[in-house]
C-alpha cells in the first residue's frame, strides 16, 4: 500500500521536477512537460464503473512512454494499475495508491519521468 508521502519521495529522488496545478489538481513535470497528476473521477467516470465501486482516491495518473508501453503496464497486472475510458487511445495509465505496492509505484512514476524527461537529462539520471 502506497501513500501520498510514499509519491512525494519518489519524486524529490527524481531531478528537476516542479509541481504546479492543472484543472485544479497537482501535476508534476520536467522541464515543463508533464507526467503524472492526482486526478478525481467526474460524474461521467463515477457513472461508467455502473455497478462497481470506483478505485478509492487519491487516484494518480502517469504518462507511459507510448499506448504499446500502456498495453504491456496493463498486461503486466500490478495490483492498482488500470484505465477507464476516457484514458482510451492516450498513453496513461491510473494508480490506486491505496493499493499499489510503494516499489511498483516507484517504477512507474520513475518510468513517466523518464518518457518526460529531455534526452540530456534522462541520461545522468541513476536511479
Amino acid at each position: 500500500m502506497a501513500t501520498l508521502e510514499d509519491l512525494a519521495q519518489v519524486l524529490a529522488d527524481l531531478p528537476e521536477v516542479t509541481q504546479g496545478e492543472r484543472h485544479g489538481h497537482p501535476t508534476w513535470s520536467v522541464r515543463g512537460k508533464g507526467f503524472a497528476w492526482l486526478r478525481k473521477f467526474s460524474k461521467a467516470d463515477i457513472k461508467r464503473f455502473g455497478d462497481q465501486k470506483p478505485p478509492a482516491q487519491p487516484i494518480l495518473a502517469v504518462n507511459t512512454a507510448d499506448l504499446h508501453e500502456k498495453e504491456g503496464v496493463l498486461a503486466a497486472g500490478i495490483d492498482g494499475v488500470f484505465t477507464i475510458p476516457h484514458f482510451d487511445n492516450f498513453p496513461a495509465v491510473l494508480v490506486e495508491l491505496i493499493v499499489i505496492d510503494p516499489k511498483d509505484l516507484r517504477d512507474l512514476v520513475v518510468d513517466a519521468w523518464l518518457s518526460a524527461a529531455p534526452a540530456d537529462l534522462a541520461e545522468t539520471f541513476d536511479g
